[in-house]
């Protein structure tokens, strides 16, 4: 099995000096602003609200800024907080006006995690989802794009849509010999140049993309919204900017829901072992549900399902099925769908169909789920998820350079999820992070928020991709409430389900905590 540490891809010359040590709980506290005078023309600044159009950068974006009622606007912030006065950048916003206007608490702050996806997409979304409850009666529900990221300028850019296409199509991540090593290896710093060339500001923007720096976005977001204390929902990877907030500005929170934590001492690796374990999971779980099924693609033997599935999509490595286009499903693709698959049971049907299709020799639904993954739409464009999410990691994380760590770690995974074992030997090639061209500014430890009131903590108990045990870990951290949902899906606030969505509006709207012990079924 080899594996990709963090999803990444990447790399590039030494590291510069264009960044502040790593942060720690006492230094991002410390680097809150004690005094706001060379940041006031941006925490003062009026927002222009307008049509939403012309921000969109998607087909997802450009669907979802169709909604009726949204409208959008552009944030200044400084591209580097240590000068104020040099460089800004701006950060995209959109808007659901609350729906009560003389009974509106304030804003709610939203981000959908990632890291690299879309607030303003999410809170499109949100605001149709709870747009009779009250939430949307009460707060404006604002979502942002962070810095680098879908309609914020400038835009994370490393890899042409044709160069996406290719590096999907070629299954080298499967070659451990020294070669494939050396070749993956430079294939990263490959990856890490596209990203300096095609992103303006070059490592300079890359050096000031970390959660380190969002948090500070978000306090100048709040001001000039009008909010004195922040409301916030942030999922996955929001929740790590949730509690860097509230380390960096404790006196600037009111209310924090946090769903699907990541856990906040947990190194790229860990993480990564961790979430091989969570798809393991889901991935038995779609087994228990197929095999009930006449026409399920792994057989009728649950003990045989996870062979089944090997015999499917390896074949691939070496004979990729062709879909059209002059696009073939990959080995990579076959498995990136099917994680896409995992992290919600909606998906199940349809991944037990492109199971099927790749046993008569066809890759159409698969590749239509790892296009969903990828954010690739029917013209071939990609949204730049992708190479956002890989060079916020990169900055967000120390660079894990010990290939025994790595090959620990291929072999902890082919255990917790032998599904993602693609049978070749392991090979520890360096990702992406390893060679990034600018320092770290953040390392692993648990959030230090003495006087934040308590959060709303949301896990899941089959959650593939951000494991129920670290949202135990970080309410216990932050002495936190937290609410159990027991199903099998990648975060569940303000996605229908009653219970969970009680709770956590009870919390946002009156600062009420839920009971403790307190779970929520589907």
């Amino acid at each position: 099995m080899t594996c990709v540490l963090a999803a990444c891809s990447s790399p590039s010359s030494a590291p510069t000096d264009t960044s502040p040590p790593p942060t720690t709980a006492e230094s991002v506290a410390s680097s809150a602003p004690t005094t706001r005078a060379p940041l006031d023309r941006y925490y003062e600044q009026n927002l222009e609200w307008g049509p939403c159009a012309p921000f969109a950068t998607s087909a997802d974006s450009t669907a979802a800024f169709r909604i009726e009622g949204v409208e959008c606007a552009r944030l200044r912030v400084p591209l580097d907080y240590a000068e104020p006065g040099g460089e800004e950048i701006t950060l995209g916003l959109l808007r659901h006006r609350a729906g009560n206007p003389d009974a509106r608490i304030g804003s709610l702050v939203l981000n959908p995690g990632g890291p690299g996806a879309s607030g303003m997409v999410a809170a499109a979304g949100i605001g149709v989802q709870a747009r009779k409850g009250a939430l949307a009666q009460r707060f404006d529900l604002v979502g942002f794009d962070p810095r680098g990221v879908g309609a914020s300028r400038p835009q994370v850019e490393c890899l042409t849509d044709a160069q996406r296409d290719a590096d999907r199509a070629d299954d080298g991540e499967t070659d451990g010999s020294p070669r494939g090593v050396a070749e993956q290896e430079a294939e990263a710093r490959d990856f890490i140049a596209g990203c300096v060339r095609h992103t303006e500001h070059g490592e300079r923007m890359l050096a000031n993309l970390g959660t380190r720096d969002v948090v500070k976005d978000m306090d100048v977001l709040r001001s000039a919204l009008g909010d004195e204390k922040l409301s916030y929902v942030g999922y996955s990877y929001g929740t790590r900017i949730g509690y860097t907030y509230a380390e960096a500005f404790p006196g600037n929170v009111r209310a924090l829901v946090l769903d699907g934590a990541l856990d906040p001492e947990q190194n790229a690796v860990d993480s990564l072992v961790a979430q091989g374990k969570g798809f393991g999971v889901a991935f038995g779980e779609f087994v228990d549900w197929c095999v009930q099924r006449q026409d399920c693609a792994l057989g009728s033997d649950p003990a045989g399902a996870t062979g089944a599935y090997q015999d499917l999509v390896r074949p691939l490595i070496d004979n990729p099925i062709e879909v059209g286009d002059g696009r073939r499903l990959s080995y990579e693709d076959a498995t990136t769908g099917t994680i896409q698959a995992l992290y919600a049971e909606q998906f199940w049907e349809k991944l037990n169909t492109g199971l099927a299709e790749v046993r008569q020799g066809s890759g159409k639904t698969l590749m239509e789920l790892a296009d969903r993954y990828n954010q690739r739409d029917e013209n071939g464009h990609y949204a730049s998820t992708q190479d956002a999410f890989t060079a916020i990691n990169c900055v967000d994380h120390p660079k894990i350079t010990d290939k025994d760590a790595i090959l620990a770690a291929q072999r902890e995974m082919a255990k917790s999820a032998p599904f993602l074992d693609d049978g070749r030997p392991d090979g520890a090639a360096l990702d992406a992070c390893a060679f990034w061209p600018v320092p770290s500014t953040s390392e692993p430890g648990l959030p230090r928020v003495d006087g934040v009131p308590s959060p709303l903590v949301v896990s899941t108990t089959n959650d593939p991709a951000t494991p129920y045990e670290a949202g135990v870990n970080l309410a216990r951290a932050m002495d936190g409430a937290l609410v159990t949902f027991e199903g099998t899906q990648h975060t569940v606030f303000l996605q229908g389900n009653e219970c969970v969505d009680g709770a956590g509006t009870a919390y946002l709207v009156d600062g009420t905590l839920p009971a403790e012990g307190t779970r929520c079924a589907p």
